[in-house]
């Protein structure tokens, strides 16, 4: 019995964060038209005190651009781990960015907010151009960005 409890209690571990709810969550980003390369595109996450929680997506596949988005690279150290496997190809002129993430139901309407970072090539560059607050009131309201993004929406 004295071996049993022990070895429940790591099972628990395992077994209870799995039973936390997530929501399917769409973030879309339709970038103005403009003259010039693709746009890197950072999209993040910072808890209620403003404090970074993690990369959702990074639209640009140079890492030398990343310093660029000055606000991500600031708040996540730039480090590769942050992106890997959540990169994609940069944003062009005109085009939308729709991803869909799966973010635990207690993150929202708790005060996070979502941060959109923008830059281009001989351009400008547009720290937390976008910064949406993750709760159901903002669910599929369109925010406009004040450089390159055109339009923001989160839907849950």
């Amino acid at each position: 019995m004295k071996r049993a409890l022990p070895a429940l209690a790591a099972t628990a571990v395992f077994v209870v964060p799995t039973l936390a709810q997530a929501r399917n969550v769409t973030l879309e980003t339709t970038l103005k038209p403009y003259g010039g390369n693709g746009a890197y595109v950072a999209l993040y996450l910072t808890d209620a005190a403003g404090k970074y929680k993690g990369t959702l997506w990074m639209a640009g596949e140079k890492s030398k651009y990343y310093r660029h988005l000055s606000d991500w690279a600031r708040a996540s150290g730039a480090r590769p781990a942050e992106i890997d496997g959540i990169t994609g190809a940069s944003v062009g002129s005109g085009k939308t960015l729709k991803i869909s993430v799966d973010l635990a139901d207690a993150l929202i309407d708790a005060g996070y907010k979502i941060h959109v970072d923008t830059s281009v090539e001989d351009g400008m560059d547009n720290p937390s151009e976008v910064v949406a607050p993750l709760d159901t009131a903002s669910s599929g309201k369109i925010l406009a960005g004040d450089g390159y993004v055109k339009s923001f929406k989160v839907t849950f």
